[in-house]
């Protein structure tokens, strides 16, 4: 049995290239399960997708512990361990990452010991429209890594799976997902399927057990005050809003009244202040500038910009 992973953010399309790998399996005749993992937070959040292949019968349920192919679309959560992207990788676990890297540079950073590809991603400010199809992309090179799966059953998959967009999205989806495909010949077969685990094997859940309190004392802390603080949602943020203090008029009220979450204080002298550790990079606040003060500047390249000191 194939066990494979898709990671990336939301909006980037992990479901729809689990969906599209997980139909390409299908009309090679294989039994076929596919699903996403996500919470109810907004684009940019980390999520992952699961794939599962096999000529026989599927037994296995829930998310995937131990991955033949790790797919890797968004090269920054290799940072959030709350992403759990080696969760489970073994010696002959193969990764796919899309970086502007070389493969030795993230095998020598993570200390990884299986195959690991890297593919040519497009930057954030030069292809926006090419990041739309990353999804293809992803779908294209994993299906040529496995080894089983046709150029005609993974271009009818994307056919069906993205028909709901229109002819255009379909056809730019196809062109992606083949070329990826294609630039994956050198390593066609090289995912290989593991051992399956007897069930005895499998690891057994860890439960804490903890003694019984007052209910005031055992209460969740989702019902104190003052505690969503404590999560990082800045480590969502792909794209980065930094203001230009030169343009910058000090109308706070706009910018800090449409920020959806609140991230934008306002400094003791009449100026707005972006809290990046809960900004999660939706650019509302860039839209709304009424003085074009702030823009969106990628987060790998925030740090070639001096911190809310402005832009020359």
């Amino acid at each position: 049995m194939y066990h494979i992973r898709f990671h990336g953010r939301g909006g980037q399309g992990m479901k729809t290239a689990g969906r599209v790998l997980g139909t390409a399996f299908f009309l090679e005749g294989y039994e076929v399960q596919d699903a996403p993992r996500y919470g109810a937070e907004r684009r940019g959040a980390p999520i992952f997708a699961y794939v599962r292949a096999s000529t026989g019968a599927i037994r296995e349920r829930g998310v995937i512990g131990r991955p033949d192919l790790i797919v890797v679309a968004d090269e920054t959560l290799l940072q959030i361990p709350a992403a759990g992207v080696l969760s489970g990788a073994a010696e002959k676990t193969a990764m796919i990452i899309c970086t502007a890297e070389r493969a030795e540079v993230w095998k020598g950073r993570l200390n990884f010991d299986g195959p690991l590809v890297a593919l040519t991603a497009p930057s954030e400010r030069e292809g926006r429209l090419e990041l739309r199809s990353i999804s293809s992309a992803c779908a294209g090179a994993a299906a040529r890594l496995v080894g089983v799966i046709s150029k005609d059953a993974l271009m009818e998959a994307v056919s069906r799976e993205l028909a709901g967009l229109g002819a255009a999205a379909v056809d730019m989806n196809r062109q992606v997902a083949l070329a990826f495909y294609e630039s994956m010949a050198a390593h066609e077969g090289l995912v290989t399927e593991l051992d399956e685990l007897p069930p005895e094997a499998c690891r057994k859940p860890h439960w804490i057990d903890l003694p019984f309190e007052d209910a005031r004392t055992s209460a969740p802390a989702i019902h104190a005050a003052a505690t969503s603080h404590l999560v990082k949602t800045g480590l969502w943020r792909t794209m980065r809003p930094v203001i230009d203090y030169g343009h910058c008029r000090g109308c706070w009220w706009v910018c800090s009244t449409f920020c959806p979450d609140g991230a934008i204080a306002v400094t003791d002298d009449g100026y707005p202040r972006v809290d990046y550790d809960h900004c999660k990079g939706c650019m509302i606040c860039v839209t709304q500038c009424t003085s074009h003060a702030i823009r969106a500047v990628p987060e790998h390249e925030a740090g070639h910009v001096e911190d809310q000191g402005g832009v020359s």
